[in-house]
């Protein structure tokens, strides 16, 4: 506990998601106090022609704490 699932569109190296997975992680180290050993974080690659089936109409939009879930027109 807990788990992270990002998704963003498709195209960015494995360097760079784990730079952001690391960020998320130290984060989470940070506000809520977990050890390392309990986080986990994955990054899901979308193709943006699948956007919005896969990603926006599936998010509970009352669940998003930042931000808002992009919409692909």
């Amino acid at each position: 506990m807990p788990h992270v699932d990002i998704s963003m569109f498709s195209g960015r190296d494995d360097e760079l998601k784990k730079k952001v997975a690391d960020a998320v992680v130290e984060t989470m180290i940070k506000e809520l106090g977990c050890q390392r050993s309990h986080l986990s974080v994955a990054i899901h690659d979308v193709d943006p022609a699948e956007w919005n089936e896969k990603v926006h109409d599936k998010v509970d939009a009352s669940k998003v704490y930042a931000g808002e879930v992009f919409e692909n027109k």
